[in-house]
């Protein structure tokens, strides 16, 4: 259902209620998604991202309640990631001489994925195009979360269409944020900005101040996916700002699999010596657990704690993969630790050192390595790791 967002300006994209997994299968969407697409009616008929291609003709029959697809004069494609460009090519049929307005990397990156001969203009930051009495200023936004991406923003409404930032996978019956469950909207804000765009702090808290500094009247921000962030708007440049600083909170995740309980005893050994000094940790299941939630477990928690029994020589395929993310998003300001059981080679603990300090994560103490079930000595060298990762996490949180 198309919804407006001022005077000739609507929401004009798709809810997905059922899709659970994203980025082929990487990322989870416990809470569905929706893809956004704006439409701006002025002198010029402007129309700012598109959907994926799966609900392009769906998408693209619902302008109709408010405009013939073939009055479009200007498409904007802030990012060629196909959940926003999957609908370009049936659009283009339907309006073949529009514009195509893309960053300069859009330039090789739209052409890359269609292999089409649209009027593609390329554009930098500060640049306007006119559309009526309104005009579109775009400010190029690269690594939020692709080479590609950009930034539109309609003047004189103030509306910010950022694409992938500042939204969330999370499909709701209403468009906007002050209609949203608050608790959810938040969640979800938070797993989004972990699994996606932590790797790029350093840029997001850059452009951040890029465009604050441009001193743009915001009245809404209208991201890519989930809802539109109308009452307060700025709430989530804050929060976007606190999460990219990545100051952890005075806590622990503890990330742990087990064959035959030995490493779930030694994890839960470690809890008790952190909840001795007073620091509250979560206990993360690798085998059970969304690997997305865990790693905003990982994001909030100022300690890694992880264990693994050893097999072949290695660690338990559930934990590879998260270790490999730990590396990959390069989370900042954490210490980590290790614990684990064997039965003949007990290489498990050596190895997941290893992995936390390619990530960055100093050790808070030394590793604890158990053979067989462990002993009540052995669960009590888990407290002490406990107690001492506590330590750290209190004097450095």
């Amino acid at each position: 259902m198309i919804t407006q967002l001022a005077e000739n300006v609507f929401w004009a994209g798709i809810v997905d209620w059922a899709i659970r997994r994203f980025h082929g299968r990487e990322l989870s969407t416990h809470r569905g998604t929706t893809y956004n697409s704006y439409l701006i009616l002025d002198e010029k008929k402007v129309l700012v991202d598109t959907v994926w291609e799966p609900f392009a003709q769906e998408w693209l029959d619902s302008f109709r309640q408010v405009i013939d697809p073939a009055k479009i004069d200007v498409v904007v494609a802030n990012h060629s990631e196909p959940d926003h460009s999957g609908a370009l090519p049936l659009l283009m049929q339907a309006c073949p001489n529009a514009a195509v307005i893309v960053s300069k990397r859009g330039a090789e990156s739209i052409p890359g994925h269609y292999h089409r001969k649209w009027n593609l203009k390329a554009v930098g930051t500060g640049e306007r195009l006119p559309i009526g009495r309104r005009e579109l200023v775009f400010i190029e936004a690269p690594m939020l979360h692709w080479p590609d991406s950009m930034f539109t923003y309609l003047a004189p409404d103030g509306i910010l269409m950022p694409n992938d930032a500042f939204g969330q996978h999370y499909a709701a019956p209403f468009r906007f944020n002050d209609q949203a469950d608050q608790e959810e909207l938040y969640e979800e804000a938070l797993k989004y900005y972990v699994n996606i765009l932590t790797p790029f702090s350093t840029q997001v808290a850059r452009k951040i101040d890029e465009l604050l500094a441009l001193n743009l009247p915001v009245t809404a921000i209208a991201p890519s996916h989930g809802v539109i962030w109308r009452k307060d708007p700025l709430q989530i440049v804050r929060h976007y700002q606190e999460w990219a600083a990545q100051k952890p909170q005075r806590r622990a995740a503890i990330l742990y699999d087990t064959m035959w309980q030995a490493t779930r005893r030694m994890a839960e050994a470690v809890g008790d010596g952190l909840a001795a000094e007073g620091v509250p940790y979560k206990v993360v299941h690798a085998a059970v657990t969304d690997r997305n939630d865990a790693l905003v477990e990982v994001f909030r928690a100022k300690a890694v704690i992880v264990g693994s029994p050893t097999l072949n020589n290695g660690l338990l395929p559930s934990i590879m993969p998260l270790l490999e993310d730990l590396k990959g998003l390069r989370f900042k300001n954490k210490v980590g630790a290790a614990f684990g059981s064997y039965g003949w080679s007990g290489e498990g603990v050596k190895l997941i050192e290893q992995h936390l300090a390619a990530c960055r994560m100093p050790p808070a103490a030394p590793g604890v390595l158990a053979k067989w079930q462990p002993t009540a000595d052995d669960l009590e060298k888990c407290r002490a790791l406990g107690r001492a990762v506590a330590a750290a996490v209190l004097k450095n949180g």
